[in-house]
């Protein structure tokens, strides 16, 4: 009886030791799961981009991407300084990252210029047809897909807001980087004119490329009585938005802007598309490309989600009193 016992034991210790034998050969077997490197170039800070990278990161892990366990992400901030942006996308293409995503127009171009191989997914930027780096909306054909921030009806949504905000408003100034493709300067000041015709505004198109611009641009704006200003979202107005700002209040000036990131540091209202939600989408391109889809067989994408947002104290500055009626209409009021 006894030997039977032992005899079983020794038994039950064999199969525990074959088992255990077989689980590390299946694991030394197992394929090592891939680690997905992700590089992020932006022209900002990483304080102004926190919200839409929390929500890139949010879409990644909901895709089944985790930081730290399958996804490595590696930052590249311009901090502002748009000559930077070169060198940092040429750092993501030499630490070979498995796909490239970028915020804004310089930055899309910064990346396209340093490779042409490692998928690019734009988070938000404007045309990315006139941009140059896809040969259409339906069908991009490069290494460049994603979102764009651009809807035929954007600029006569904010003017008719600022109608209806300042109902005697007749001319409006706007502001704006002066880009190298002069085509796309004239495109920008055909639409944004038929769009103010319709309104009954006659626009003052200013544009600045250095900080020394500023000087003329202000001079010219005193000069044309302009009513309101429209400020043209881009990195560089961005970095000079608290001189923007003082001078549109000095003036008593209403200003418009195109995101919430604006409003929040003091413009007075902003009307497009939500940004964080254009970041989280960001991460169903990245999810497709590292699955094997194609970034030029992937359509760019349009806003779908819009913000109108007013800052109160920006119209107590300029002793603004905003109807009822817009009030009722925003998505959001600072106070």
């Amino acid at each position: 009886m006894v030997c039977a016992i032992k005899k079983a034991g020794v038994l039950s210790i064999l199969f525990v030791v074959v088992l255990l034998a077989v689980a590390v050969i299946a694991d030394a077997q197992r394929p090592e799961q891939k680690v997905y490197r992700v590089g992020v170039l932006r022209s900002d800070t990483p304080s102004i981009f926190a919200t839409r990278n929390e929500a890139f990161r949010q879409g990644l892990h909901e895709l089944g991407y985790v930081e730290g366990k399958n996804t490595i992400i590696e930052y590249r901030y311009a901090e502002g300084k748009l000559d930077r942006l070169p060198q940092l996308a040429s750092e993501l293409v030499d630490h070979k990252v498995d796909v490239i995503v970028t915020g804004g127009n310089q930055a899309t171009l910064a990346a396209k210029q340093a490779t042409s191989t490692i998928p690019i997914v734009v988070g938000s930027a404007g045309n990315l047809v006139q941009l140059g780096v896809v040969a259409s909306l339906d069908h991009p054909g490069g290494n460049v897909t994603g979102s764009t921030s651009i809807s035929p009806d954007l600029r006569r949504k904010r003017l008719r807001i600022l109608k209806e905000s300042l109902p005697k408003v007749s001319r409006v100034a706007v502001i704006s980087y002066r880009r190298s493709e002069a085509s796309r300067d004239r495109e920008e000041v055909a639409q944004t004119e038929i769009a103010a015709k319709a309104l009954g505004i006659t626009i003052q198109f200013i544009q600045v490329q250095a900080l020394e611009d500023f000087r003329d641009a202000y001079a010219a704006i005193r000069k044309d009585h302009a009513d309101a200003l429209v400020i043209i979202q881009s990195s560089f107005t961005f970095i000079n938005r608290e001189q923007l700002f003082a001078f549109a209040v000095k003036r008593r000036l209403a200003s418009m802007c195109e995101a919430l990131l604006w409003t929040e540091n003091g413009c007075l209202m902003s009307y497009g598309p939500d940004l964080p939600s254009q970041y989280h989408r960001a991460a169903f391109f990245v999810d497709k490309i590292l699955k094997g889809t194609h970034p030029g067989d992937i359509p760019v994408e349009s806003p779908t989600k819009f913000d109108f947002v007013i800052n109160l104290k920006a119209a107590n500055q300029i002793g603004l009193a905003i109807p009822p009626t817009v009030l009722a209409r925003a998505d959001r009021v600072i106070k």
